[in-house]
């Protein structure tokens, strides 16, 4: 998920998708406890876009 795409969207639309991205990273942590973690690298890459959808939700609202 590139921000320039982030840019493109509504701002409820970047909640929709933080959420989304929050959902998901709570199933990973869950999946990780339970032993059923398959790719550690999704961690870092649904924190990474977390930060990037936050980062262009407080650019909107300026």
């Amino acid at each position: 998920m590139k921000a320039k795409d982030l840019r493109a969207k509504q701002p409820k639309e970047l909640g929709e998708e933080l959420l989304k991205l929050r959902r998901e990273q709570f199933n990973l942590r869950m999946a990780r406890a339970t032993g059923q973690a398959a790719k550690p690298d999704q961690f870092a890459k649904v924190r990474k876009n977390i930060a990037r959808v936050k980062t262009v939700l407080a650019q909107v609202r300026k």
